[in-house]
């Protein structure tokens, strides 16, 4: 039976997952060591594994209010406060989602018509893309370049800009290129969203993971609240991308619309993972602390050994990616992927599944042990030499 036929236009425009390829293939290589996939290798503290264990015990497994638990909210609203100065009222303006990725989704789909333009800068996270092809929407692509550590540019962001222009995505710190966005970097980007009167859709899952520079999130540029759908979640910074859990902050006349959305595709968050949530931003602080100093030790470590190694490769500041160029060795990315993974046995991911602009790099991700690392290098340095 044929059943391309039944199959909405959106969905076959949508590719299956470069990242999830070469993740695959490491599990037929139980050797390998795997550098491809954005999880922290910590388990999640057992505190916060504990508090979910007690909700179980305490029988709380029924359905929470569609927006989340309030006690949860309530947490998220002190945590924007305390943290990056954002001021969320719990009741209305924010909702716990299942992940990051479902609020980027729920957020695409609720603000995009048939034809309008998304703006999404690259190399970035895969997942932008179909996300909006799926909303109805059309993915426009705004370079970022090394020369510039892969911030975004006014100048550049001003060119793409269409009477169809939407809204854009702003994805800081960012994957895979491990770039922040200042404070001024962040002004003159609001300077171009409020002449040209765009929303903002503002990713900020790896806010509580820079290294040296403070995470300022766009919402707090001044005029950009009502402007920003903030994103943000547990996944990367309390270990915790198993419990599914994230949400967005956004003014209450978008968070209500959100809402619908939200309540008919999911109702809502797992309980468990609600309560898990709570016990994290109540008494989690210090495990990102601790998490954050071992993956900066992982990051310099891998930052030296590929500049010795003579890769060209700027400085990560933040999340837990580096992006090293192979333009040098005349081979494609993809080839150098593949290779790397078949002759050594070590997996990257390619730089063009994150966009074109990301052709001719490499996402290696340090979540991983400083073991691993360590003859990482070494395999990449054999690897390479041959390629000379």
């Amino acid at each position: 039976m044929d059943y391309r036929k039944y199959i909405s236009s959106r969905v076959k425009e949508v590719e299956f997952s470069t990242i999830r390829h070469f993740f695959n293939l490491v599990y037929q290589m139980p050797d390998a060591i795997s550098l491809c996939i954005g999880e922290p290798d910590f388990v999640t503290p057992s505190h916060i594994r504990e508090a979910a264990k007690k909700s179980l015990d305490l029988g709380k497994t029924g359905y929470t209010p569609n927006p989340g638990l309030p006690e949860l909210r309530k947490a998220i609203s002190d945590y924007l406060k305390d943290r990056f100065n954002l001021n969320y009222n719990p009741e209305s303006e924010i909702i716990v989602t299942i992940g990051a990725s479902e609020a980027i989704d729920m957020a695409l789909r609720t603000i995009v018509n048939p034809g309008d333009e998304i703006l999404i800068p690259t190399p970035s996270f895969i997942a932008y893309k179909p996300c909006t092809l799926l909303a109805g929407g059309i993915p426009i692509f705004v370079p970022t370049f090394p020369e510039d550590e892969f911030k975004l540019k006014k100048n550049v962001l001003e060119k793409y800009i269409t009477k169809n222009t939407k809204a854009i995505i702003l994805p800081y710190p960012n994957n895979p290129t491990g770039a922040v966005m200042t404070k001024d970097d962040l002004e003159e980007i609001a300077e171009v969203i409020e002449k040209y009167d765009l929303l903002v859709i503002s990713d900020e899952i790896y806010a509580e993971l820079t290294y040296g520079v403070n995470h300022v999130s766009f919402a707090s540029i001044d005029g950009m609240k009502d402007r920003t759908i903030t994103i943000n979640g547990f996944s990367k910074s309390f270990s915790m991308t198993g419990w599914r859990l994230g949400f967005i902050a956004a003014p209450e006349g978008l968070s209500k619309e959100i809402l619908k959305v939200h309540q008919y595709s999911v109702t809502c968050a797992a309980s468990i993972s609600q309560y898990a949530g709570i016990e994290a931003l109540k008494n989690g602080m210090k495990d990102i602390e601790e998490m954050r100093e071992e993956y900066d030790k992982r990051r310099k470590f891998l930052y030296v050994s590929l500049i010795k190694m003579g890769f060209e490769c700027f400085e990560p500041k933040g999340a837990f990616y580096i992006f090293p160029s192979i333009k040098k060795y005349r081979i494609s990315d993809t080839e150098f992927a593949e290779r790397l993974l078949k002759e050594e046995k070590v997996a990257v991911v390619p730089g063009s599944a994150f966009g074109e602009n990301g052709e001719g790099f490499i996402r290696i991700a340090y979540s991983t042990s400083m073991d691993n690392l360590k003859e990482a290098v070494i395999r990449l340095e054999n690897f390479t030499k041959r390629l000379k």
